[in-house]
């Protein structure tokens, strides 16, 4: 009865809302229509001066759907006024930003949320993001970025949730429903605000990792391999798609019909709009398809609702109509999307719905979701290394606290942090001060810049994420620091990537610790003193020497705005490390692309070696990542049993249930992350080695041990084959539990 109800209420609610925007659209003009479909920046729009702007005027005329990344709620409540009081039919207008891991309480970086792999964790994060943007009058945010990327060279590896398409749909379906609400009470309330999954589709694949660059694939791999992240949203009810730059089987995503309507649309039933990015559709000129007149009309056709920046739908629509290259009809279908967004969100009934002055002073930034926020930071960072158990720390004597990292707030949100108040993030050498204590003396030296290349640098801290270049010579800094070395009982040296080295535009071409920092461990190294290597990254590292020398080496990617509280947690042992990567570290850029989920050749590698002669192998260096996909060491240490399985067959109905029991065999309570991965040992078209079909995050104190149960359906088997169906096959499949990619238990059943 409650699901008879449900659809009743959902088909009623439907219907009102079309019988109104027909009405509404009856009584626009053309002009009126095509301006929905704009989405101009927030432009000269300051406090005070929105009246006389242009994007104002615009407004007033009608000719602007939403504006976006404005920030503080009295401008939005302004510009909104102007859009229902000013114009003539008095439309609101949405307003988006780029809310991508927090507000203004920020959290990790996207690539190190994933390392929780905890969806709980996860859709929190989302859901105070969400509740400090509306407070603030946004109503829709340009996230989960779920673009699967196997290349670190690519900046934008740290937006994204890593390597694989499992773990990656988990987490688009737990972001989207942090951010929006879950079904029918979805956007019911003011704190929920509408999602855009992007960047759809592949762009994680850009060919060299240079970003905005081609990306080719076989369909096959396509649906395999990338695709599902954003299906998983659509299937959680994401509001909206932003299209990507990347060109799809020789035709930009922007314009690409096939992608837009066919697969999105009519395939996974994708009932939202489709924005562009950044000038998406002008760009496509340079692509090489056409005018501004041709690929805007293009765009149009292909399923694109929503011109972001460019304006080509504001400057060419009307004459595409008039000369029979489109016609009214799609206008009017993108329209409609528009309005029903905003119908969605409730602000036909209540314009200003995400204006509240109150909200605003009351709920952005609090020491609640700073408390959150910390803790879900703790739990992101991954200990790749901890020799003779350097860590933790203790309390006690003097630590030296080393490197450009070490005494910058603004760099510790990480990229994509627009919103946030960069004054506000601590220092690490300030938050391990408060976390160790007056009884710790903490001493301080730089030891060196970012990197020895001054222009590199400049373009590696932008956006106010200055490191304060040292002017001093190398050699006067690493002295310094060697120096306060001498007096320490511990060197702490915070290492690596400013936040700004990765994100948009920001792809490399080696990806190591930078010149003049490798320097500088080298000669900590030397003093003979333990050394903890704090390493901040955008993506993985080639670590090689690091690996081999440095005793302990905790990943910290970007842990946001409570970063440095977040690190002292873990390096004083207040914090059990439990983060599991989810990309793989590769020996040497020469190794990518790099990733657990591969096939075999004909000729493969015999597990366990380096090299064979006339095998698919580097003479220098061996096939395995440095650190593989889902690994991760904790303070204490976790034993797994055999697995048990219900069954050595599989009927095509049934279900075969893998069960393992999990011990913590150390002193310390912890978290591991149980991994299940299934290997489709013989089919029709060549299948991976080993893929993600299951995880379950379990506590267990000091001599616990638990018993994790994974459910097997002929579904979990499915793939799409050689002509796209999605299908399951019968035969012998392997079945693998542990706490990597790279170390498993295993079994064998068969599909029958």
């Amino acid at each position: 009865m409650v699901c008879l109800a449900s659809t009743a209420n959902a088909q009623t609610g439907e219907k009102e809302m079309n019988a109104f925007i027909s009405q509404l659209m009856n009584r626009m003009t053309l002009e009126e229509k095509i301006g929905q479909l704009n989405l101009p920046g927030s432009g000269d729009i300051t406090t005070g001066q929105a009246q006389s702007s242009n994007v104002a005027g615009n407004i007033k005329a009608g000719l602007v759907g939403g504006l976006f990344n404005i920030k503080g709620v009295e401008k939005i409540r302004e510009v909104q006024r102007i859009a229902v009081e000013e114009s003539r039919l008095k439309i609101p207008l949405l307003f988006g930003m780029d809310v991508i891991h927090g507000y203004e309480t920020v959290f990790p970086i996207p690539l190190g949320l994933s390392c929780t792999w905890d969806m709980t964790a996860i859709e929190q994060s989302a859901r105070i993001a969400a509740k400090e943007a509306s407070a603030d009058g946004i109503c829709w945010t340009f996230s989960p970025m779920v673009d699967i990327a196997r290349d670190p060279r690519w900046g934008r590896i740290s937006e994204g949730s890593g390597e694989d398409p499992y773990l990656g749909g988990q987490i688009a379906k737990a972001m989207v429903r942090g951010y929006q609400g879950v079904g029918e009470k979805a956007f019911t309330s003011n704190e929920q605000i509408m999602a855009c999954v992007k960047h759809y589709a592949l762009y994680g694949a850009a060919e060299a990792g240079r970003d905005y660059n081609t990306v080719d694939m076989s369909r096959n791999r396509m649906f395999n391999e990338y695709l599902y992240p954003y299906q998983a949203a659509v299937e959680a009810g994401v509001g909206s798609v932003m299209a990507s730059f990347n060109e799809v089987d020789g035709v930009p995503a922007t314009a690409n019909r096939w992608l837009l309507d066919d697969v999105l649309r009519k395939q996974w039933g994708f009932g939202g709009f489709v924005v562009t990015d950044y000038t998406g559709i002008n760009e496509m000129v340079d692509h090489g398809i056409g005018d501004l007149q041709t690929v805007s009309a293009r765009a149009l056709k292909a399923g694109i609702d929503m011109d972001m920046v460019g304006e080509g739908f504001l400057s060419t629509l009307k004459k595409s109509l008039s000369e029979g290259h489109i016609t009214e009809a799609v206008i009017d279908q993108a329209c409609r999307r528009i309005l029903e967004a905003k119908y969605k969100l409730g602000l036909f009934q209540d314009p200003y719905k995400y204006c509240s002055l109150e909200r605003a002073k009351k709920e952005v930034y609090t020491a609640e979701n700073r408390a959150i926020a910390r803790k879900i930071a703790s739990e992101s960072f991954v200990l790749l290394k901890n020799d003779n158990r350097q860590l933790p720390l203790q309390r006690k004597g003097t630590i030296a606290v080393v490197g450009p990292l070490a005494n910058t707030g603004t760099n510790m949100p990480g990229t994509w942090s627009v919103a946030t108040d960069l004054e506000r993030p601590q220092t690490l050498l300030a938050g391990l001060q408060t976390v160790a204590g007056k009884q710790t003396k903490i001493l301080y030296a730089k030891g060196s810049n970012l990197t020895n290349d001054a222009d590199l640098e400049k373009r590696a801290t932008m956006f106010n994420r200055s490191l304060g270049r040292d002017n001093r010579t190398n050699e006067e800094l690493l002295n310094e620091a060697l120096q306060i070395a001498r007096q320490a009982d511990v060197i702490v040296a915070a290492l690596g990537e400013s936040s700004e080295f990765s994100g948009e535009s920001s792809s490399r071409s080696e990806i190591g610790i930078p010149d003049v920092q490798q320097q500088l461990l080298q000669a900590l190294m030397a003093t003979g003193k333990p050394v903890v290597l704090v390493l901040f990254t955008g993506r993985p590292l080639t670590l090689t020497w690091e690996n081999e020398h440095v005793p302990a080496i905790l990943n910290v990617w970007f842990g946001g705005s409570e970063a440095a509280l977040a690190i002292g947690d873990v390096l004083f042992g207040d914090v059990n490390p439990s983060g599991k990567l989810t990309t793989s570290f590769p020996r040497n850029v020469g190794q990518i692309p790099l990733y657990y989920n591969h096939k075999n050749t004909g000729r493969p590698l015999p597990e366990g070696q380096w090299f064979q002669k006339f095998r698919s192998n580097y003479l220098d260096v061996g096939n395995d990542p440095l650190y593989p996909f889902g690994y991760g060491l904790s303070y204490t240490t976790f034993a797994y049993s055999d697995i048990q399985i219900s069954s050595n067959t599989l009927p095509e109905n049934g279900t075969l249930t893998a069960a393992v029991t999990v011990s913590n065999t150390g002193k310390t309570a912890g978290a591991e992350v149980v991994q299940l991965y299934i290997r489709d040992k013989v089919g029709s078209i060549t299948r991976p080695v080993k893929e993600l079909k299951g995880f379950e995050k379990i506590f267990l104190k000091a001599g616990e041990s638990k018993k994790v149960q994974f459910a097997i359906t002929p579904e979990t088997l499915k793939f799409y084959d050689y002509d796209l169906n999605y299908v399951c096959e019968p035969g012998e499949f392997e079945l693998m539990i542990g706490g990597n990619s790279a170390q498993v238990k295993s079994v064998v059943f068969t599909l029958k």
